[in-house]
């Protein structure tokens, strides 16, 4: 992984210009964000339909660090939850697709809302616990994590922090895929154009070509240019 990171960043990736989209494919994108952060607004921290997606990666977490021992199984549900749609925002970005870096990275952030949401449970453990195992054995990762940590009074604070977090990502991606927007419109934009210089009157009205003053000096008569005696000698 370590390696395709850096084969990622070492590529000219930042000076390449993104792939062209359509301005109705970044309405249509914007129009869906926009109102999934309403329905996600309008949720107060229920769970998302989402969400059932993001478990999954998250029981998947699990059984993936488990070959690491204890602690990183605790924690590699959250891990992988957040690092599939991450390693996507960049691989995306590396290949410069603007709506397939837009959606990954939107809903990396996203998941800092579910993560939220079972952080502030740490205490209460109302929130149903799903597991890939035995029930019996299922355990409240966060509940686990923060007593660890010696964090579990502040549970809520925490789940505070991180989905403001959240959003403030959200936002932002959002707001950069508007910004995009505008750069189409204006690479799409007609240039101006400016008049047609004005047309010389001698190539307007063409007509017998005037001698030039070197023409004139060399027909004239060498009498003529001859100096005139002064009368007054």
């Amino acid at each position: 992984m370590r390696e395709y990171l850096q084969s990622i960043f070492e590529k000219p990736c930042f000076t390449k210009p993104w792939k062209p989209i359509s301005r109705p494919e970044i309405v249509a994108w914007l129009v869906f964000y926009v109102g999934f952060m309403v329905y996600a607004f309008n949720a107060h921290g229920a769970g998302l339909f989402i969400d059932a997606a993001n478990m999954v990666v998250h029981e998947g977490g699990h059984n993936l660090f488990r070959w690491f021992g204890a602690t990183l199984c605790l924690w590699g549900g959250t891990l992988l939850q957040w690092l599939v749609p991450f390693l996507l925002a960049i691989y995306f970005f590396s290949q410069r697709q603007v709506a397939g870096f837009v959606f990954c990275a939107f809903f990396f952030f996203e998941n800092w809302l579910y993560t939220a949401t079972y952080m502030a449970d740490a205490r209460a453990m109302e929130l149903p616990l799903v597991t890939t195992g035995d029930p019996d054995f299922a355990e409240h990762d966060f509940h686990a994590i923060f007593t660890s940590l010696g964090f579990l009074d502040h549970d809520t604070q925490i789940a505070a922090v991180v989905r403001t977090l959240g959003w403030i990502g959200m936002l932002a991606v959002v707001g950069w895929l508007a910004f995009r927007l505008r750069a189409v419109e204006a690479e799409s934009a007609p240039a101006a154009t400016f008049p047609p210089p004005a047309i010389p009157l001698v190539q307007r009205y063409p007509g017998k070509p005037r001698p030039t003053v070197a023409a004139q000096v060399s027909n004239a008569n060498p009498a003529q240019l001859a100096p005139k005696p002064d009368p007054g000698k």
